[in-house]
């Protein structure tokens, strides 16, 4: 009887086994701009059955055929809730060449945008005109071959009953994958070209002490920390920039080049190496003091009040005003934020108000306003921010600060104390540093996952804008920043097409904008209410404009100063 139970035993965990290996090889989360600047993440696909994609590389003669035939399965299938793209899986990236690419086909199909290729890599593409299908729920991949294989898998996704991945040989123009192949023969190097990309897009936020959740500050914390940096890095969640790059130039924007987005991941897919280097050069780095004054001593410093910061939770915005003492009209040519405890203070912005007004400076019942915007403090923000030359943030006399402060919980319950220091023009200067407010009114009916807004104004004088930020709360999606021609087109600006509550930088444009007078701008975007949103905290709300983060804003706040001086 024990005989037989021990048959049968092994038998079951025979059963089990096969099981585990029969479930869909999973892929992970990836997101992607297409080339009309829209953003893709397979995890936002969730409302769909399945996301086809079909590799493209313009140089194969086949890929029209196999684009159409992509075209034919789209028609048929797209009602029943499988959604289609294309991915450049070539190692072309210029912009132009693959937009042009994508016009000669004359598809409606998005053209998604492999950086690096790191993508079509993981899943393992090989050939032009194969496709993958892929569950954006278990983000795993149902099936990878030729088009008219997938037919089955198709079916069988629907009806759910897939329980593994179908792998065809695909025929058709092999892609190439040259940095790869070289980095598989040479692994990129730990000391010499790993650390450097760290050091530069990483550590002023990943270090003891810092805003990032765990420091990067040895090759032992980066290698046990792989694993979540390759993910955050293919859904473009770090570095922290939500521009679009192929639409205007901004100094602080954290651009990686395709370059170091490769080194990086091949890196960690090669089980992150420590090399032969005998100093970790990680180790060795030395960040700038936070606590000290950039550009010396202030002419005035502003000490926030004492916060007491809970060590869990979800904190909303604090506005705070403090008077200042002065008994003349001031002129701020360079500001710096010293935070009370950097790991906590996620952001802060800083406005000069006049006595009797409120944070939000009439953004609630208004749809434009000019406002004197300071200067924010967002992690990583280390130096003194300057204003360009011959313009300042004026402070009338009897005018006070108002300060939003934005803490994230880290764990351990602490305080914080924010020093603000400000150093002043000895003489007016010639410009005046403005923002202005450019909003809308909406309602954001239940569950609507792309809600459009649109809101625009009219310079009454010629400016020059030097900086763009969009502001929405959890259910923001994305917005752009365009300004409107003389014959009716559009310049845009800035996109942010993959839009956090978390990152509200104002960017910096490296070149300046003149706007003439009579100039009408524009600020789109939209909002995703739905439950497939993560942020959303509650769809079945309708939403309107409120001050708190669980109601919603929708604000593109323009930086500028008037083209003529001011004296």
């Amino acid at each position: 009887m024990k005989r037989i139970l021990g048959i049968g035993t092994a038998v079951i965990a025979s059963v089990l086994t096969a099981s585990a290996f029969a479930l869909p090889d999973r892929v992970g989360d990836f997101g992607l701009l297409d080339s009309d600047g829209d953003f893709h993440q397979l995890s936002r696909y969730r409302n769909k059955e399945a996301l086809v994609l079909m590799s493209f590389d313009s140089s194969c003669a086949a890929i029209n055929s196999s684009v159409s035939n992509l075209e034919a399965m789209a028609s048929e299938w797209n009602e029943q809730g499988i959604a289609f793209a294309l991915i450049n899986s070539s190692s072309e990236s210029n912009i132009e060449t693959i937009r042009a690419a994508k016009s000669a086909l004359g598809s409606d199909l998005p053209l998604l945008l492999d950086d690096g290729q790191i993508v079509s890599e993981t899943l393992s593409l090989s050939k032009a005109g194969e496709i993958v299908v892929l569950d954006p729920e278990r983000l795993t991949i149902l099936y990878r071959g030729p088009a008219a294989n997938a037919v089955s898998t198709l079916s069988s996704e629907l009806a759910g009953t897939v329980d593994s991945t179908m792998i065809v040989d695909a025929v058709g123009c092999d892609l190439q994958y040259p940095v790869k192949e070289t980095h598989a023969s040479a692994t990129p190097d730990y000391a010499t070209e790993v650390a450097p990309i760290v050091v530069e897009q990483c550590a002023t936020c990943h270090r003891e002490g810092g805003i990032g959740p765990f420091a990067m500050d040895s090759h032992l914390m980066l290698q046990g920390w792989s694993p979540m940096i390759r993910e955050v890095l293919l859904t473009k969640r770090m570095p922290p920039t939500q521009v679009d790059p192929n639409i205007g130039h901004f100094s602080n924007a954290r651009y990686m080049s395709d370059a170091d987005l490769q080194t990086l991941v091949h890196w960690i897919d090669a089980g992150a190496p420590r090399g032969a280097s005998a100093i970790d050069p990680l180790t060795e780095v030395e960040m700038p003091n936070w606590k000290e004054w950039s550009l010396g001593e202030p002419d005035f410093i502003i000490k926030a009040p004492k916060m007491e910061i809970p060590a869990t939770g979800v904190l909303d915005y604090i506005d705070v005003d403090v008077e200042l003492p002065f008994d003349e009209d001031k002129w701020v040519k360079a500001v710096q934020f010293i935070p009370g405890d950097e790991s906590v203070l996620h952001h802060l912005l800083t406005y000069v108000t006049a006595p009797a007004e409120n944070f939000d400076g009439g953004e609630g019942n208004t749809t434009s306003v000019a406002r004197r915007f300071l200067e924010g403090y967002a992690p990583g923000k280390v130096d003194a921010m300057t204003f360009r030359q011959d313009t300042g943030v004026y402070i009338p006399k009897d005018h006070k600060l108002s300060m939003q402060f934005h803490f994230t919980t880290n764990g351990k319950a602490t305080t914080d104390e924010t020093l603000i220091g400000l150093y002043m023009y000895d003489e007016p200067p010639k410009y005046e540093n403005f923002t202005r407010s450019v909003a809308s009114q909406f309602r954001i009916p239940a569950y609507d996952q792309d809600y459009e807004s649109h809101a625009q104004y009219v310079f009454d004088e010629d400016v020059v804008v030097t900086g763009l930020r969009a502001h929405m709360h959890f259910r923001g999606k994305d917005m752009k920043f365009a300004m409107e021609n003389d014959d009716g087109s559009m310049t845009d600006l800035l996109s942010v097409p993959n839009y956090s509550y978390a990152w509200q930088p104002t960017y910096e444009l490296e070149e300046p904008v003149q706007i003439k007078a009579g100039t009408k701008v524009h600020v789109t975007g939209a909002f995703d209410n739905s439950q497939y949103n993560p942020a959303n905290p509650d769809p079945s709300q309708e939403l309107t404009f409120g001050l708190q983060s669980w109601d919603e804003m929708f604000i593109g706040y323009w930086t500028y100063h008037s083209a003529t001086p001011s004296n």
